[in-house]
């Protein structure tokens, strides 16, 4: 590839990464007027990522917040703790590097072979949480996106018994704090290019980086298999999450199947679901980078999306 297609084809991506981090952020109001936005940062694609665009985006908004990047070094052996300092400083952003040892907490607690993500997790949360309150922090922004939703998804189904994903807006664990995951619309391939195009300088985790059969490392691999065999149905599982029908699953929490009656008339949600309904693929943004002969589905694109 030339130099030129070369930064063409990373502008379109640019646009994209832009257009859909803006439009989730819009979708579930996660950044509003005045907020101080905590960036996770763990050296990784993702959060590097996230960063990236939320400063692109930072710049355009309707709104004005403010962005600190947060970086939890948690005392990784050979961990390069050099690097983030200089990249943020590069940037000229905020940033606070919060040092606490949890890599021995969860060696010495974690036998040899067992998971360590769990534990790491809960650790790692509790110790940001007290961070974004420290910082007057009112959002608390994560880099997980797209396949990463997708995977909880599946995770939850096959080994949890549970029809539970990965929400793009919560409250945190201590009712403190709103967290929100702005990729939530972008899918790890994007990631992986952009994070190419922009070099960031890589920082890989030594805790869990050589567990390579956990059960998320499988269920991402049967995604990515999808992706490749049948490309759009990662989007269309996407656009399922957001369109659920409680009246067809079997939750009695959520639908009052004990107490339901007949009426004599007809209902929206009734045996509906035994019809072959057309199955229609979702909504896309449109590219505004497209080649010709090949032009999508147009889509207003939302304001805080919008480029120069």
């Amino acid at each position: 590839m030339t130099p030129e297609k070369l930064a063409f084809e990373n502008k379109k991506l640019e646009k994209r990464l832009c257009r859909e981090v803006g439009r989730a952020i819009v979708d579930y109001n996660m950044i509003e007027e005045g907020d101080r936005v905590m960036v996770c940062l763990s050296g990784g694609k993702d959060s590097y990522g996230l960063l990236d665009i939320l400063m692109k985006l930072q710049k355009r908004a309707p709104v004005n917040f403010e962005l600190i990047a947060v970086n939890l070094d948690q005392k990784q052996p050979g961990f390069p703790d050099h690097i983030l300092p200089e990249y943020l400083s590069r940037l000229g952003i905020k940033y606070h590097i919060e040092t606490q040892d949890t890599y021995s907490i969860v060696k010495e607690k974690i036998e040899p072979g067992k998971t360590m993500c769990s534990l790491c997790s809960r650790l790692r949360r509790g110790i940001l949480y007290r961070v974004a309150r420290e910082l007057g922090c009112t959002k608390i922004a994560l880099g997980h996106h797209r396949d990463d939703m997708l995977q909880t998804l599946f995770l939850n189904m096959f080994f949890g018994g549970k029809l539970k994903g990965m929400p793009a807006k919560l409250v945190s664990d201590n009712g403190e704090f709103m967290v929100i995951r702005p990729l939530a619309y972008v899918p790890e391939k994007d990631l992986i290019r952009w994070a190419e195009a922009r070099q960031f300088p890589i920082i890989p985790c030594t805790l869990c980086g050589s567990q390579e059969n956990l059960q998320r490392k499988q269920v991402g691999n049967l995604l990515r298999d999808w992706d490749k065999q049948f490309p759009g149905r990662l989007e269309n599982m996407l656009h399922a999450l957001q369109h659920v029908v409680p009246s067809h699953l079997m939750d009695r929490s959520l639908y009052p199947f004990q107490t339901l009656k007949t009426t004599g008339a007809p209902v929206e949600d009734g045996d509906l679901a035994f019809d072959e309904e057309p199955l229609e693929a979702p909504p896309r943004v449109a590219d505004e980078d497209a080649d010709e002969g090949n032009a999508p589905v147009p889509r207003t694109v939302i304001p805080i999306a919008a480029t120069t």
